[in-house]
């Protein structure tokens, strides 16, 4: 069986990490460079980057940024935000990064995954995934949450595994700091009918919640920002609790 994963999220914005609620409301939650540093001691598994208002703010998601993590830890990291061509994925794997995360340039231009999994490997490809519900049906969200389309999350999820991602990014802007924990209903019912990995996104509050991410929807991974920016959960003791509940971790 493979082991489960945690992955400590930050998104940051004006080289600051921060958290809100439902993606509104930021507040600071530290350097990114020494959270990550200390994710990475405390033996998180990967770490997601999302430079949250790049694409918002049509500009590159920060190099500096990436090289500077680059040489702080030893565990795969994945960047988002900006990333909008062949080029721009390039320059982030050449800094340092060890895969890509796309959602609205994906969304515009679906053959950017098959590009980049053609020239990179499906492995690089991460489709990160902002889904709303809307009277009954989820709906994918575009620019941080800001645009909603009118293509429903299953449907855009089935595309983007055709089309070659390596894994799928999934987080409930419904939960999302909500800290009442992740969408399961939705998490397995996606995860039922793929066949890579997908990461749970939005919610996490306790380390029960993680636990029943794991156990209800089966996820691959399973990703969290404040509870771990605060302290509220630590990572060596959310991996003993994993363990206790039978659930394989490194």
């Amino acid at each position: 069986m493979l082991a489960k994963r945690i992955i400590p999220c930050l998104d940051v914005k004006d080289g600051r990490t921060v958290k809100g609620v439902n993606f509104v409301d930021l507040r600071d939650a530290g350097d990114p460079v020494e959270l990550a540093w200390q994710y990475s001691e405390q033996g998180a598994d990967e770490l997601v980057f999302l430079d949250i208002t790049a694409t918002h703010e049509g500009r590159k998601t920060t190099i500096d940024l990436v090289k500077s993590v680059a040489r702080q830890v030893n565990i795969p990291f994945t960047i988002g935000g900006g990333i909008n061509e062949l080029r721009d994925a390039e320059i982030l794997l050449n800094s340092g990064a060890d895969k890509i995360s796309i959602n609205s340039a994906a969304v515009r231009n679906p053959q950017l995954i098959d590009d980049l999994a053609k020239s990179f490997g499906s492995q690089f490809v991460v489709i990160a995934v902002d889904t709303r519900s809307v009277e009954g049906h989820n709906y994918v969200h575009l620019r941080g949450g800001r645009d909603r389309t009118a293509i429903q999350t299953e449907d855009w999820i089935k595309e983007a595994e055709s089309r070659g991602a390596g894994e799928i990014l999934l987080t409930s802007m419904d939960h999302d700091g909500t800290k009442n924990g992740f969408d399961n209903s939705l998490l397995k019912k996606i995860n039922e009918t793929l066949h890579i990995p997908l990461i749970a996104s939005g919610g996490a509050g306790n380390q029960q919640h993680f636990v029943d991410t794991f156990k209800d929807a089966n996820v691959d991974a399973a990703l969290a920002a404040s509870v771990f920016h605060y302290g509220e959960i630590l990572i060596p003791e959310l991996k003993d609790t994993l363990r206790s509940n039978g659930i394989v971790v490194r």
